[in-house]
């Protein structure tokens, strides 16, 4: 099993290292994986242009997130089955 090797140029103590690796795996675990299980983006095939595409998943995501009501992949099949008027109406934009 590897384990992973953290580097920093400055000297710190063990506890400030350690709460940098948790907050670091916090952002990971609740942003990263989330959106890469709803979203699939580690299989994406975008080549131009990705940057679009990955603030128009995080736009998408961020909206889901601050309407949630069950999972992030439900909520998402039933956005997309509600139509963009829905999606619409949930930014207040008509």
């Amino acid at each position: 099993m590897a384990y992973p090797l953290y580097v920093s140029n400055t000297p710190i103590s063990a506890r400030r290292a350690a709460d940098a690796i948790r907050a670091h795996w916090r952002i990971e675990t609740t942003s990263h994986y989330s959106r890469d299980v709803t979203f699939g983006e580690d299989r994406s095939r975008i080549r131009t242009n990705p940057g679009v595409f990955a603030r128009l998943r995080s736009f998408g995501f961020n909206i889901l997130t601050a309407h949630r009501t069950n999972t992030l992949a439900q909520d998402r099949y039933r956005a997309a089955l509600a139509g963009i008027d829905n999606m619409l109406a949930l930014l207040a934009i008509s």
